[in-house]
């Protein structure tokens, strides 16, 4: 009778997945895509903070992955995408009169 014991036995097995991937795997899915449409989302006058703690604003929105990011008084940096952790200030997008 080792069937019905093997069964059992696996059972809790299938519990501790099914936790783990509600508790930890799909928070992280949810995150993530999250950072990608901020990311995705970023225009030219945004305030940004990068993952090293710098605060800019941005300059330039590039081609590709990166973005141009002033970090002082005529102080640019090119900055790849991803590694924009938050946006503190959005700006509103340009209407069709050419006021903000």
């Amino acid at each position: 009778m080792d069937g019905p014991s093997a069964f059992g036995q696996l059972i809790p097995l299938l519990l501790i997945i099914a936790i783990m991937y509600f508790l930890l795997i799909r928070p992280q899915q949810k995150k993530l895509k999250q950072h990608q449409a901020m990311v995705a989302a970023l225009r030219r006058g945004d305030q940004v903070i990068t993952q090293g703690g710098i605060v800019g604003k941005v300059t330039k929105v590039r081609e590709g992955n990166e973005i141009e990011v002033e970090i002082a008084p005529d102080v640019r940096v090119r900055v790849v995408r991803s590694t924009i952790q938050q946006v503190l200030n959005k700006t509103e997008p340009v209407g069709d009169d050419g006021k903000a």
